[in-house]
């Protein structure tokens, strides 16, 4: 539950930021107090968290559809829809302050959370110290979250959380957590202490094991700390969740300074219905480009295979050069759009990987070489006797890719030896094997060795090598989807993930332009948009307020002539 309290704050000389906290929860009311507040302004539910229920506006035009949107978010996710105003601070940073009180009057700080890198007002990554915070600024922040917790006479585990204006150096309160949040680890690798531990303690009557001057000392002596949500979300379509079943999930070796905390297991599903959180990664260094380096290495053994996850975003966050600088805001995602969403070309050396890993895997399953065997014509795949060609397509993250498939020969001219063509690029005298139990392809090309962890779902392949992940799929001819009666969905504007429908739009036969709103979907506790891909006419409205529809359903069909 989120505490908040303006009166309060500003009577304990904690500063806070202009806005509107009544009771008068009337559209007009409230339009009226964000033009006095000044544009942009935020809307944010009463009893939020975790980036539900709020809304930035811009402009007056948007505050009644945002507001609605934001209640509705709301009574889905807290059963209340009460809403706060506040000035929305166009450069801002994120950082909260860990507090911890006992019943005998103590009261400290252990150290600050910079959780700037959000996506839906959601944070994605969190560290500690916050970087370029001068010292007195640091202390300052300390002592004001330190007095937001006496006014109300805290006791326990609280995160004050304060919006700093990069522009100016000041900062603002924001709001108050009672508990422990899902980025304490960070904390807890700073201080090297264990909150929940703490909370035992404090729950009993007993004192906090530490003083305000020993923390400081723990957090000088213990470097620097940073948590990576990892989440099953694809960034590339605006970070819409995704959910399915774990098919793969192999993970970094905890140590000392490598901590995961996780609620999944391979084999588990990822359900549409909670939130699509899979695991917290969290490092600690010396230094903070320590701690970074240390984060980008763990990820590079993270392997998920199944639902889309953040993973691949999270690696291209490591080496962002102003994240690296530490020059973060909660715009950082935004402003650096094109450096961390420019797509990269899978190498010939991954399309033939997958080629070998597809042949390899029947053998083995097969206990017999398939070579060797008559020909064998199948979808995206013919063999005949010691010669095979597999046309794969790169799954583009975005959904809006080349469906251009890319053919792969292999010839076999030994066991286990492999001449392969990719495209017009020839590899001759491959050595290549498949271990089952680890999934694991071992290849010795003529200028290198690979080796890949291959994960195959039907016609769709999960490669893992050089700390990457790709996606492909086995190319479907024309014949052999119009054969299995593939519908074709070009036309139509389809569901990215397991949704209900809370609202439809636009009517058939209805004029639309290009990213105009169509469908309002709800998945894992979070509303979405769907916007036209072009300017059209709506053709048909598949689905309406209220059903239910699985990942790839037609929401929308555009006329005909759009195509």
């Amino acid at each position: 539950m989120v505490f908040e309290s303006k009166d309060i704050m500003i009577a304990a000389g904690v500063p806070c930021i202009p806005g509107y906290h009544g009771s008068n929860q009337d559209p007009e009311y409230l339009k009226n107090e964000a033009a006095n507040i000044g544009y942009p302004v935020l809307l944010k539910a009463v009893k939020g968290g975790g980036g539900k229920g709020m809304r930035i506006v811009n402009k007056p035009e948007e505050f009644f559809d945002q507001l609605a949107s934001a209640k509705s978010e709301a009574r889905n996710s807290f059963g209340d829809e009460v809403m706060l105003v506040e000035k929305y601070i166009t450069t801002p940073r994120h950082i909260e302050v860990q507090v911890f009180a006992d019943k005998h009057g103590n009261c400290v700080a252990l150290g600050e959370r910079d959780c700037s890198i959000q996506r839906r007002h959601q944070k994605i990554l969190e560290e500690s110290p916050a970087p370029h915070l001068k010292e007195d600024i640091r202390q300052d922040i300390w002592e004001k979250a330190r007095a937001a917790a006496l006014a109300v006479k805290y006791e326990g585990a609280g995160t004050v959380e304060f919006i700093f204006d990069n522009d100016t150096g000041e900062f603002f309160f924001m709001e108050m957590n009672t508990r422990l949040q899902v980025e304490h680890p960070v904390t807890e690798m700073v201080t090297g202490e264990d909150l929940v531990r703490w909370q035992l303690i404090v729950a009993e009557g007993g004192k906090l094991p530490l003083t305000q001057q020993e923390i400081e000392q723990r957090i000088k002596e213990r470097g620097a700390a940073i948590e990576a949500r990892i989440y099953a979300e694809n960034p590339d379509m605006n970070f819409i969740p995704d959910s399915g079943l774990l098919l793969h999930l192999r993970t970094p070796k905890p140590t000392a300074t490598v901590r995961i905390d996780a609620g999944f297991v391979a084999g588990d599903e990822v359900s549409s219905h909670y939130d699509p959180m899979i695991a917290k990664l969290i490092v600690q260094g010396p230094t903070r480009e320590a701690a970074i380096a240390k984060l980008r290495a763990a990820l590079e053994e993270y392997e998920v295979a199944g639902p889309i996850t953040n993973i691949e975003f999270l690696k291209k966050m490591c080496i962002s050069p102003d994240f690296v600088a530490g020059d973060v805001e909660t715009g950082y995602i935004q402003k650096h759009h094109d450096e961390l969403f420019t797509p990269e070309a899978p190498a010939p050396e991954v399309y033939a990987q997958a080629a070998l890993g597809l042949a390899l895997q029947e053998i083995s399953r097969a206990h017999t070489d398939v070579f060797s065997g008559p020909p064998v014509t199948s979808i995206g795949y013919s063999n005949t006797f010691q010669r095979r060609q597999i046309d794969l397509v790169e799954i583009p993250a975005n959904g809006k890719g080349d469906s251009t498939s890319t053919p792969i020969t292999l010839i076999q001219t030994a066991p286990s030896k492999f001449d392969i063509n990719v495209g017009d690029k020839t590899y001759s005298n491959v050595v290549s094997t498949f271990a089952p139990s680890t999934n694991t392809l071992t290849t010795f090309f003529p200028h290198t060795r690979l080796s890949t962890t291959f994960i195959r779902d039907e016609y769709r392949l999960t490669l893992f090598q050089q700390g990457k992940q790709y996606r492909l799929q086995l190319a479907v001819p024309k014949w052999a989807a119009k054969a299995l009666g593939v519908k074709d969905l070009t036309n139509s504007v389809l569901a990215p993930m397991p949704c209900k429908v809370l609202r439809v739009d636009v009517k058939e036969g209805q004029e639309v332009k290009r990213d105009q709103p169509l469908v309002v979907i709800e998945s894992m506790k979070m509303e979405t948009v769907i916007r036209a891909p072009h300017d059209g006419i709506i053709a048909r409205v598949v689905h309406g307020a209220g059903d239910l529809c699985k990942a790839g359903t037609a929401l929308v069909e555009f006329a005909e002539e759009e195509k």
